[in-house]
């Protein structure tokens, strides 16, 4: 229905943080099997399998990266 997170947030994962750096309102038809494989994963039938939930009909691109342990004392780096 709507985004869970924001662009530029962080959110704790394992010891580290994933930082989302992007948030991109996209349609069914833009998630190519480009994108799955980009996404890690080998098709798109498996990439929706994972990603696809809830009631909502709404697609989001997010785009984030992994900071390991001690990562958030360098955001800027």
């Amino acid at each position: 229905m709507h985004p869970k997170v924001k662009a530029g947030g962080r959110y704790p994962m394992d010891d580290g943080h994933i930082v989302v750096d992007s948030i991109e309102p996209i349609e069914i038809d833009d998630v190519t099997e480009e994108l799955a494989r980009e996404s890690g994963f080998p098709t798109v039938k498996e990439l929706m399998a994972t990603a696809r939930h809830g009631r909502g009909t709404n697609v989001y691109l997010v785009r984030f990266h992994y900071l390991q342990p001690g990562g958030w004392d360098t955001l800027d780096s």
